[in-house]
């Protein structure tokens, strides 16, 4: 026989089909006709055979005409005239006594796919949708589904849709399952099929009958019903009870989703529907498939965004396996990230530290990064692991380590002496500019701890001719400035030649830029480059950066079970508030019950020390004016905090009288307590949630001054929604003797005055100590008195129920 792909195969397949002997042979002619689908299969042009393929589909053979309607359906398009030729015999199919032939004749009829056929073709469909035999009615719904595809703009036939909502009660699931695909795609003009009371129920009880992509399918579509009383709601969840711990995990996470919808205004009911979804969501971890695993652990990140604790307990199904691929590895180390707890720290920094060794050197850098995350709250442990990874000497893992203590010591400054000392040789293993970039940006903010900086430097100078990245030429000028600042005897000769070169010699203009930026700066003098480069930053008092609050869960319940969650595979989310145990001091009460105490709905009168601050009124006596409430949507991230809070403050500086600003308002109390109000990380962010206020920051217990900045957001029913950023101040009674002395004040029983403390500006102090007291700088915008003093009155709430906690 010739060469497969070559004209004389397709030459001698036509002949055997066209020879009379073969075509009396039914096996023969089968076989001969198998061979020119091989053919196709492989790739070789067989269209020429079409003529004799549309003579070989009128056969009895049910083998031969699907190997026929194969072979048409693939080539209908290249041959629209010689098409027509099959509508007869597909047609006469139609009508067979078989159900399997008068099935396999209407899929074929529509898969043509030829819009000059579709004459032909209603007719069939419609006495389909009217066939005995449910394997006909289920290709029949959606060969009405394709007809639409082939002609979008002609109208509607209302009484073929008519019929198709008629066939939703048809006896067989999977033909109501097709009516609801075909209707989806028929009426998508209009919002998709109409869902009513009397549909959904039908759909909810005949759901367990479908497979389980039908009852997937069911589930989306009713998404969109919203049922009319409390009492019907219940009904449907009790409905869909059984299908949220199914076995199968389309079936779970479908079922979740419509739970999380339809309880959007019950959060109570959601948590619950959450935690019965634990078991399912970790049986999905262990799954054979990877693709699974992989889904279910971006939609359990989803879920630990609004409960943090929810796999608290099984933070061991979530370690790596030896075979799992890095795309796995990697989401899992970001899982155990948020799994942290004070009881299971130990053992997860010991099995990430295995990691971190491993022949992937992505999965080993995303081993460091997860072990740099935890130390914003373990630094101690996390340092320690971090500075024995650097003795291993290798590339990919020092360079890691680097970036992570850069990234480390920018949240968390107490670390900086501990990664000075580390970063002694360190530039020998660094390769990539990553590395390099992270180094020379350590160097440049602690160069004067670093004895051996201005070595370094020297090296990076005396190879910059050769170095091809620009990010670390732009980091090596600026590391250079910076250390000259402090250590110029040993930096001002290799300053000088990397100025030289950089403005003389080299060619990119962002470089050059820079140099004869830093240049011209020193032509300004030591004091105004030293204004420039070691500008106002953020409280250097700031203790650990808090991450992100848990989330209320209808900010991401429409993007559960969708391809949202692993979108977002690459990104890695901020861990669960947690601050860090070092600064914890008192674990409040097992039978406090805060909820009760910071009810946000009846708010006390607090008694407030008087004030004549810059918002212009007085809130010696302050309750919330009702209807006030406060939510952290949307979220502030400690940046735009830093900007808005920092913006104000200049203005202040300006002279610019914050009782001008229509939009704008800044008020300052002094808040009187029996016993200090500073406690720990997770009592204070606790306690701030209950009422929905975010802290973003703040300074350790029993550290002078002791700040916290927070922000909240007021909706109010006459005035709308407001931001409101604040700082509590607490400076201690020490210091503030120490600043009246400085201003010659006399030590008396009660002494009152005006003191720099911080940005809000004054204290007060008092000799016997038994009243002490926290200053509060609120600042809003929009303005809104109303709003303001009553969220002064539920911020003093909180910090008076956590006062009597600690005494």
């Amino acid at each position: 026989m010739p060469y497969l792909g070559s004209e004389d195969a397709v030459r001698e397949l036509r002949r055997a089909l066209s020879n009379p002997n073969v075509q009396s042979d039914q096996l023969r002619y089968r076989n001969t006709v198998l061979k020119a689908i091989r053919a196709m299969s492989q790739g070789v042009d067989v269209s020429d055979l079409f003529s004799e393929m549309v003579k070989a589909c009128a056969t009895v053979d049910i083998v031969q005409k699907k190997l026929v309607y194969v072979f048409l359906c693939s080539y209908a398009t290249l041959n629209p005239e010689l098409s027509l030729l099959v509508i007869n015999t597909l047609r006469k199919d139609c009508q067979d006594p078989n159900p399997m032939v008068r099935s396999l004749a209407l899929r074929n009829m529509t898969n043509l796919r030829l819009p000059s056929l579709v004459e032909y073709v209603e007719q069939p469909l419609a006495a389909g949708l009217r066939d005995r035999a449910a394997c006909v009615r289920r290709v029949a719904v959606l060969g009405w589904a394709k007809l639409h595809n082939l002609q979008p703009d002609a109208e509607i036939d209302a009484a073929v849709v008519n019929e198709l909502y008629g066939l939703l009660r048809d006896p067989d699931p999977v033909v109501m399952v097709n009516c609801l695909r075909a209707l989806e795609e028929i009426l998508k003009k209009e919002g998709g099929v109409a869902i009513n009371k009397p549909i959904t129920h039908h759909l909810l009880n005949r759901l367990k009958e479908s497979d389980v992509w039908g009852q997937c399918e069911v589930l989306r579509i009713l998404q969109r019903y919203h049922p009319q009383s409390e009492d019907e709601l219940f009904d449907i969840l009790s409905l869909l009870d059984a299908s949220l711990v199914s076995p199968h995990p389309p079936v779970m996470a479908a079922t979740l989703g419509l739970f999380l919808g339809l309880c959007s205004g019950l959060p109570a009911v959601s948590l619950a529907a959450l935690e019965r979804v634990r078991g399912p969501l970790l049986a999905a971890c262990g799954s054979t498939s990877r693709e699974t695993r992989f889904t279910a652990l971006c939609h359990i990140q989803l879920l630990l965004r609004s409960l943090p604790g929810l796999m608290g307990a099984h933070y061991k199904r979530f370690f790596c396996g030896y075979a799992e691929p890095a795309y796995i590895k990697q989401r899992k180390m970001q899982v155990l990230v948020e799994l942290v707890n004070d009881e299971n720290v130990a053992m997860l920094l010991d099995e990430l530290k295995g990691y971190c060794t491993d022949v992937n050197p992505e999965t080993a850098q995303a081993a460091i990064s997860a072990i740099g995350r935890i130390g914003r709250s373990y630094s101690d442990r996390c340092l320690e692991i971090l500075t024995g990874l650097l003795g291993l000497k290798q590339e990919h893992i020092t360079s890691a380590v680097v970036q992570t203590m850069c990234d480390l010591v920018w949240v968390c400054p107490q670390c900086s002496d501990t990664v000075c000392s580390a970063l002694e040789g360190c530039e020998e293993m660094l390769q990539d500019s990553q590395g390099r970039q992270a180094l020379l940006w350590l160097l440049a903010a602690y160069g004067e701890r670093v004895s051996s900086a201005p070595y370094t430097l020297e090296g990076f100078i005396d190879r910059v001719r050769s170095e091809a990245s620009l990010g670390v030429k732009m980091e090596l000028l600026t590391t250079t400035m910076r250390l000259f600042l402090c250590r110029p005897s040993e930096t001002q000769d290799m300053l000088g030649r990397l100025l030289h070169y950089c403005i003389e010699e080299e060619m990119d203009m962002c470089v050059r830029d820079q140099a004869l930026l830093y240049y011209r700066l020193l032509h300004c003098g030591i004091e105004e480059t030293h204004k420039v480069l070691h500008g106002q930053r953020s409280d250097p008092s700031l203790g650990v950066l808090i991450g992100r609050p848990a989330e209320p869960i209808n900010q991401w319940a429409y993007s559960f079970n969708t391809l949202e969650p692993l979108r977002q595979a690459g990104v890695e989310t901020e861990p669960a508030s947690r601050g860090s145990p070092e600064h914890v001091t008192f674990d409040p009460k097992p039978n406090t019950d805060l909820s009760d105490t910071l009810n946000c709905s009846q708010i006390e009168k607090v008694n407030l020390a008087g004030s004549d601050g810059a918002s212009g009124f007085t809130c010696s006596s302050a309750k919330v004016l009702a209807p006030l409430s406060l939510s952290l949507s949307p979220a502030l991230s400690p940046e735009e905090f830093e900007h808005l809070w920092m913006q104000r403050h200049a203005e202040q500086g300006a002279e610019k009288l914050e009782e001008e600003e229509e939009d704008y308002v800044c008020l300052e109390e002094r808040i009187q307590f029996p016993a200090i109000p500073p406690c720990s990380p997770q009592s204070l962010q606790a306690a701030m949630q209950l009422v929905n206020i975010q802290t973003l920051a703040f300074t350790p217990p029993h550290t002078l001054p002791w700040r916290v900045y927070l922000y909240t957001h007021t909706h109010h029913a006459h005035y709308g929604s407001t931001l409101v950023i604040g700082e509590l101040l607490y400076i201690g009674e020490a210091s503030r003797r120490v600043a009246a002395v400085k201003k010659g004040m006399e030590d008396g029983d009660v002494v009152e005055g005006e003191q720099e403390a911080g940005l809000s500006g004054r204290a007060l102090v008092r000799k016997d100590g038994r009243e002490e007291e926290v200053e509060v700088t609120l600042k809003q915008q929009p303005r809104d008195d109303n709003a303001l003093k009553g969220f002064l009155s539920i911020l003093t709430t909180v910090l008076h129920t956590l006062s009597s906690e600690s005494s």
